[in-house]
Order: C-alpha cells, then sequence, then structure tokens
C-alpha cells in the first residue's frame, strides 16, 4: 500500500468537510456550496515498513535557561499597524490579513511594506496586479523608493527561488495567498489545496530564513477568510480589515496575535494619500454627538489594551406586527433581548409592543459584557423620551438579577473620560483593588455615581 486518494467535499462558505457531496451544508446552511477537492496521505503500513531506511536530521533541544538571541521587532512606522501586530513586527513572523474586496489591504500593505524597505530589505508579489498596476499604487500613494522590490507573480516555486537569488529578503509581501500556485499540486489557485499547500511552503520557508511573511487573504459571503481553516492556524497573526466602502475610516482588527494582544485594534482614515492612523479614536467616534437627544449614551469600551469613548443609540417606534423587531448594528442582539427581558421583568418597563433599533456610532463592532449598562440607559431613555445628563460616561455588566457587575480595565475607562471632558461616571461599584490602582488626581476632579442595579439607574434617568 502507498499513497491513498481521498476523494472529499468541502463547503466554500464555512470550509466544512464531507466524505460525500450533500446539497445542503449542514453547518452554515447553505445551498449548492460544496466543492470535491483530493487528498492524499501515505497509509500508516507503508511508513512502518520503510521507517528502517529513512535518514533523520538530527533535532536540538533546548532548556528554559539557555539563552537564546532576542531579535528586535520591526518598526513600519505606521503607529496603529505596529500597534495590532503587538508593538512591531517581529522577525520570522507570518501575518494574514484579510479583508472584503476594495476595503484598502493591498493600499495598506503597500505603505507598511514602503515605509520598512527604508530600514530592511523588502519584496512585493502580486499575483493580482501587474507591475505598471503596482507602481501607479505606489505613485499615487507617494510611496516611490529605490529599495522596495515589486514582481507580478504566481508559481510558488518561482517566488522561492527568486527570493533565494534576492539573498533572501527580510520582509515580504504576497498578494493574495488565493494567487499562488504549486504545479505538484492537481487543483486550481485559490482551491482549499492549493491554498494549504502553498500557504504552509511559504510559512516554513520564511520561518527558516527569518523572512517576515505578510499574506492578504480573500474572504468568503460572510466574512471569513477563504480557504481552510488551517491557514489560520498555520500563521502567528490574524488581522482582518473591516469598514464600511462609502466610510472614510477602516478598522484593523487582531483576531490571534501569539505576540501581543488578540483583541488590539487600529483605526484608519482613507485619504487622497492612503490610509492615515487616527491617534485619538474617541474624539473620532464622538465627533457628531448630540448630548440634548434621548436614547443616546456614551460607553467607555477597551480594545485590546486601548480606552476608546463611542456613542450607543436606541430608538423605540411601536411594533406594526405581531413579533416585535430587534435591529442591532455593531452589538449583540442576543445581549440586548436579554437586558430587555431584564428591564421588564425587575422594572416593569415594557418592550412587547415595540421595535427597538439599537446602533454603536462610527462602524465599530462591540461585543464586551460592559456594553450592557449603556444599551440600558439608552433603552430607558428612549422609552421615558428624556435625555441622559450630559458629559456622562456609562459602562457595567448587567445580570439577570438586575445587579450591575463589575468589569475589568476601570481605571483605563475613566482616565479617558476625564482626558476628553467628560464630569460624570456611572458605573458599578469600585472594590479596594480597583480604588488602588485609580489616578487620586483624576478621582478628585470627576464625579463617579456608583450604582448597585438598573432601579438605580433609573432613578438617576428619571431625575
Amino acid at each position: 500500500m502507498g499513497k491513498k486518494s481521498n476523494n472529499k467535499f468541502i463547503c466554500t462558505n464555512c470550509n466544512a468537510v464531507y466524505n460525500k457531496w450533500i446539497g445542503k451544508c449542514e453547518d452554515c446552511e447553505s445551498w449548492n456550496t460544496l466543492e470535491s477537492f483530493t487528498e492524499e496521505t501515505q497509509s500508516f503500513s507503508k511508513i512502518k515498513e520503510t521507517s528502517n531506511n529513512i535518514s533523520y536530521n538530527k533535532i536540538h533541544f533546548a532548556d528554559l535557561t539557555e539563552e537564546t538571541e532576542i531579535i528586535p521587532r520591526y518598526f513600519s512606522n505606521i503607529s496603529e499597524f505596529d500597534r495590532v501586530c503587538g508593538g512591531g513586527i517581529v522577525c520570522g513572523s507570518a501575518i494574514l490579513v484579510g479583508g472584503d474586496p476594495g476595503i484598502g489591504k493591498s493600499t495598506l500593505l503597500m505603505q507598511v511594506v514602503a515605509n520598512l524597505s527604508k530600514s530592511y530589505s523588502c519584496v512585493y508579489i502580486s499575483g493580482e496586479e501587474s507591475l505598471d498596476q503596482i507602481k501607479r499604487r505606489a505613485v499615487r500613494l507617494d510611496v516611490v523608493n529605490d529599495n522596495l522590490k515589486i514582481a507580478s507573480a504566481s508559481s510558488l516555486i518561482d517566488i522561492l527561488n527568486a527570493l533565494k537569488e534576492l539573498n533572501y529578503p527580510q520582509v515580504l509581501i504576497i498578494d493574495s495567498i488565493q494567487t499562488v500556485y504549486l504545479e505538484s499540486v492537481n487543483s486550481i489557485p485559490g482551491s482549499v489545496s492549493q491554498v494549504r499547500a502553498c500557504a504552509n511552503e511559504l510559512v516554513n520557508f520564511c520561518k527558516n530564513h527569518n523572512i517576515v511573511l505578510i499574506m492578504i487573504g480573500h474572504v468568503t459571503r460572510d466574512g471569513q477568510i477563504a480557504g481552510p481553516k488551517v491557514l489560520e492556524h498555520l500563521v502567528d497573526c490574524v488581522l482582518y480589515f473591516e469598514g464600511e466602502k462609502n466610510n472614510n475610516f477602516r478598522i484593523l482588527r487582531a483576531v490571534k496575535n501569539r505576540f501581543g494582544a488578540s483583541d488590539e485594534i487600529g483605526i484608519f482614515e482613507m485619504t487622497e494619500k492612503g490610509l492615515q492612523g487616527v491617534d485619538n479614536p474617541s474624539a473620532l467616534f464622538l465627533n457628531d454627538y448630540l448630548t440634548n437627544t434621548s436614547g443616546t449614551a456614551v460607553f467607555a469600551s477597551i480594545e485590546g489594551l486601548r480606552p476608546v469613548l463611542v456613542e450607543v443609540q436606541s430608538l423605540l417606534v411601536p411594533t406594526v406586527f405581531g413579533n416585535p423587531r430587534r435591529a442591532v448594528v455593531g452589538a449583540d442582539v442576543n445581549r440586548l433581548s436579554m437586558i430587555t427581558a431584564v428591564l421588564e421583568s425587575r422594572a416593569g418597563i415594557l418592550f412587547s409592543n415595540k421595535d427597538i433599533y439599537l446602533n454603536i456610532a462610527g462602524g465599530l463592532k462591540i461585543t464586551e459584557p460592559a456594553l450592557d449598562l449603556a444599551k440600558a440607559a439608552t433603552l430607558i431613555s428612549s422609552f421615558l423620551e428624556k435625555s441622559l445628563p450630559q458629559k456622562t460616561v456609562f459602562f457595567g455588566e448587567i445580570s439577570l438579577s438586575g445587579q450591575i457587575r463589575n468589569v475589568s480595565h476601570t481605571d483605563k475607562r475613566i482616565n479617558e473620560a476625564h482626558r476628553l471632558g467628560f464630569e460624570k461616571i456611572i458605573m458599578p461599584k469600585l472594590n479596594k483593588k480597583q480604588k488602588d490602582l485609580m489616578n487620586q488626581e483624576t478621582l478628585a476632579n470627576i464625579n463617579i455615581v456608583e450604582i448597585s442595579n438598573i432601579l438605580e439607574l433609573i432613578k438617576i434617568i428619571k431625575s
């Protein structure tokens, strides 16, 4: 027995694998999304028969006390990108950047590699654009320099041979991994087999030669990076580029990072000269904040290690149909349903005959439970048609019993609110450890209102 050919089927929408073709994917419930691919494996019996004739490379084992050379990180001098990477790019790391078509992935990486090329040897290889198109984009972004090497290629063998001829550059950009193909794999570029094989070869090659590898990945209809899920396991860092095409602002979010915070974000503004980092995102998200309107509140969020103040908006309207509608943008709709249930059960505020529309202004997506208190405040404000106290920030988690629970990074949230001129914080009760972390000067200059349940929140809003 030698190699066995296993014919399997993979869903192009969610990457679920099946042994036989079925019309509807059981995981994502999409119809006609299964594609066939062949997976070749070597049988265990064959490996056992030939194991005595295999020559092995000696593996070096080290203990934790053995000193190793610490190579400093590479800095692109684009602060928002370096922040998301964990404070700079680790030498020999592999980074995967995904995002919707036209969102600005190639633009961002062209700016990053152009900056890096001032200090390091860099190569930009595109399988989607010609040399002329790459040059035109560099001219438009005003990042033309003699140190950056560019090429248009798709063959993996040609790419690796070219890197050897260039004496192994320090940074490699691949745009995109779905366009690269390996001749020995019998499938079209972008297929599961090709993406898996090419990514594996590229990552191993770059790690063996301490090359920073940054790959652009296409995304599926539901926003996931296309190809096998193993692609995300191969790399050290997975970044998603988010934003609306009709909005000038973009968010770069780390969903996996072996060398930094896995939930850090970088915020960019799209300009004529490319993407520019936003140093003060709180001021950006609160730019059009209206203080005298019911149903609006300011929430102190923590994104990675950074505090960001955002506006939370809600609107209540009488429902036309039997089942009231719950429409949410930028937050968890299930958590909104839980908060409305708590307000109905514990405070007697009925939403069963109201459609609820809730929005996080600016396009930011927030999942942390600390958003609960701001959501509840906007819902109560809309229900009572009464605006919330001016220059006030809300944060805290709401339990099913109606209690307000503590959240992490309280000191950072309060300091950011104070820095932006807010005068009042409505939040859970501080414990001794949190009080010790707080800046005493900040505490003296801001009014902190500690509450323990939603009834106290309603009393504050009514007063």
